[in-house]
């Protein structure tokens, strides 16, 4: 089986067929997907969906300069 969710700039596309289906009768159904909605379902493996998450997230980062918490300075209230 393969899934792929993916936008198009052209009206046309090549899908490239595993060797296993060759020969096979295959169904192919195209429909429009909501963004959000398409990250749980392009994939079923939560490492899968992890990585893509972070290589959507990938140009999102924090720096915390090397800041380390200190519980007794926090609590320090005089």
């Amino acid at each position: 089986m393969i899934r792929t969710i993916l936008k198009s700039n052209k009206k046309s596309l090549t899908l490239e067929l595993p060797d296993d289906l060759v020969g096979k009768m295959i169904e192919i159904i195209a429909f429009s997907v909501d963004e959000t909605e398409s990250i749980e379902k392009e994939t079923k493996s939560k490492d899968l969906r992890v990585d893509l998450l972070k290589d959507r997230l990938k140009n999102f980062s924090f720096n915390s300069g090397g800041y380390k918490f200190d519980r007794d300075d926090a609590n320090n209230y005089e």
